[in-house]
C-alpha cells in the first residue's frame, strides 16, 4: 500500500508530496477503497451478520457514502450522527442508536425518523424512551445494553464491559428488565440484546465470555431474538500481534450456530484506522542529548491518541532517505507537554519543510480533532482508486469566529 517511488512516499499511486502540495498541511487523507476492502473482509467473515460500521471512528460525508454503497448498515452514538448518515444518505432503518447518555431531544428525534434500533443502557432510559415513544404513537425495537462484568485485554480508557464501567445495565438487573416486559401493553419492542466491551480487543476469550453471558439470558427470555456484539476488533498500529477477524469469527460463530439469532456487528477502527494517514510538516528542528526533537505542524488537536492513550503511530518521512537514522521525537506546536506524535522513533535527519506520513489516522483522528490554542481544523482528502479530492475543507481563522456573538 505504501512505498517509494523515485524516493518520494507514495500510497498506491499516489504521491503524497504532491497532495500536500496542493491541500497544505497537516491534512487526512483516507482510503476509501482500503476501507470497502475491509468491509467486505468482514462479511466475508461473519456472513450471518449485519455490519453496522461505526460512526464515532470517522462520520467524515464521504467515508460514510462510500460504506453505504459498499453494504454497510450504521451505529451511531449521539443524535449528530444519525443526522450526518442521514444527510449522506443512509436510510434510518439502517441505524442503530447507541450512547450512555442520550437526551431526550436525541431520543424523540431517533423515534421520529425511525431508526432500526434503540440500545438502552439503563432502567431510567428505557422508562423516558417509553415515555416519548408513548407520546408520540411509536413503537420501537429496543435491545438492553448489558454490563457483562468482563474486563477486555485493552487499554482501560477504552474497556467498556466490566462492573466499574459507566456502560451498560449489570446482568441482574437486565434479568429484571425481561421479566417485567409485558409485550401486550409496553409501547417499545423489546427483541435483543447489545454487548460492547471494548475497543482494540487483544484476544477473542474475553468476547467469548461476554457473548456466553448474553446467550444464558436469551435461553430465558426467547422473546430475544437478536444480539448485538457490538465491535472492538483490533488492528496492528506497530507490528504488535493481534488476534485476525477470522480468529474471532471462529470463536464466536461456534457458539451461535443452530440458533435463531439474527447478528449485528459494529466495527469501527478495523474498516478505518489503517486506511487514514496524517500528513504534517516539519516546522523546526532541535537536538538535545536526549534525541532531536522534531516540532511539526500537526499535534494533539489532530490526532488525540499518543497523549489520551498512550497510543504509538507508525511515522514515515515522505521523502526517502539513506542517511542514518538517529534517535527522535516527532511532536507538535500546542502548549502542552502531553503534545506528542510520537517518541523515542528512529529517523533519519529531517530539515525544516520536510513532510512526515503518520500513518492509522483513519480512525479516532479527525473526530476527535479539537480547536485547541484557537487552531482551525484540518482538511480531509479521499482516495479512490486513482484519483483523489478534497472531501472537507480547512477551516479559516473566521470559522472559528462565526458562531460567536
Amino acid at each position: 500500500m505504501l512505498d517509494y517511488r523515485d524516493g518520494i512516499l507514495h500510497w498506491r499511486t499516489h504521491n503524497l508530496a504532491q497532495i500536500a502540495a496542493q491541500v497544505g498541511t497537516p491534512c487526512y487523507l483516507y482510503d476509501l477503497d482500503g476501507m470497502c476492502a475491509n468491509l467486505r473482509r468482514l462479511q466475508r467473515a461473519f456472513p450471518q451478520a449485519e455490519i453496522h460500521y461505526s460512526l464515532k471512528a470517522n462520520a467524515n460525508l464521504a467515508v460514510i457514502r462510500a460504506l453505504s454503497a459498499a453494504g454497510a448498515h450504521f451505529d451511531a452514538v449521539s443524535g449528530g450522527e444519525i443526522f450526518r448518515a442521514v444527510r449522506a444518505g443512509v436510510a434510518p432503518e439502517r441505524i442503530v442508536f447507541a450512547g450512555v447518555g442520550k437526551t431526550r431531544h436525541e431520543l424523540d428525534y431517533a423515534l421520529r425518523l425511525g431508526v432500526a434500533w434503540i440500545n438502552v443502557e439503563s432502567g431510567g432510559e428505557l422508562a423516558c424512551l417509553a415515555e416519548l415513544a408513548e407520546a408520540l404513537d411509536v413503537r420501537p425495537r429496543v435491545a438492553l445494553r448489558l454490563n457483562p462484568d468482563v474486563r477486555a485485554d485493552t487499554h482501560p480508557h477504552i474497556a467498556t464491559g466490566h462492573a466499574a464501567a459507566k456502560f451498560g445495565i449489570p446482568l441482574d438487573e437486565a434479568a429484571h428488565l425481561l421479566s417485567a416486559y409485558a409485550p401486550e401493553r409496553a409501547p417499545y419492542r423489546l427483541e435483543g440484546l447489545h454487548v460492547h466491551i471494548g475497543s482494540q480487543l487483544h484476544s477473542v476469550e474475553r468476547t467469548v465470555e461476554a457473548l456466553q453471558a448474553a446467550l444464558a439470558l436469551i435461553d430465558r427470555f426467547p422473546f430475544l431474538r437478536t444480539l448485538d456484539l457490538g465491535g472492538g476488533f483490533p488492528v496492528s498500529y506497530d507490528g504488535e500481534p493481534m488476534p485476525s477477524i477470522e480468529a474471532f469469527a471462529a470463536a464466536i460463530c461456534p457458539l451461535l450456530a443452530g440458533r435463531d439469532i439474527r447478528l449485528i456487528l459494529e466495527p469501527g477502527r478495523y474498516i478505518a484506522a489503517e486506511n487514514g494517514i496524517l500528513l504534517v510538516a516539519v516546522q523546526y528542528v532541535k537536538p538535545t542529548n536526549s534525541g532531536t526533537f522534531y516540532i511539526v505542524d500537526g499535534g494533539m488537536t489532530e490526532l488525540i491518541r499518543p497523549a489520551l492513550y498512550e497510543a504509538i503511530h507508525g511515522v514515515l518521512p515522505v521523502r526517502q532517505s539513506s542517511a542514518p537514522p538517529s534517535l527522535a521525537h516527532v511532536v507538535g506546536p500546542i502548549c502542552e507537554s502531553a503534545d506528542v506524535l510520537r517518541t523515542h522513533i528512529h529517523l533519519p535527519p529531517l530539515a525544516e519543510g520536510d513532510l512526515l506520513a503518520v500513518l492509522h489516522a483513519g480512525a479516532y483522528a479527525a473526530v476527535m480533532g479539537s480547536t485547541y490554542n484557537a487552531r482551525p481544523l484540518p482538511p480531509e482528502v479521499v482516495l479512490e482508486g486513482d484519483s483523489w479530492r478534497l472531501a472537507r475543507r480547512r477551516q479559516t481563522w473566521d470559522d472559528l469566529l462565526r458562531d460567536e456573538l
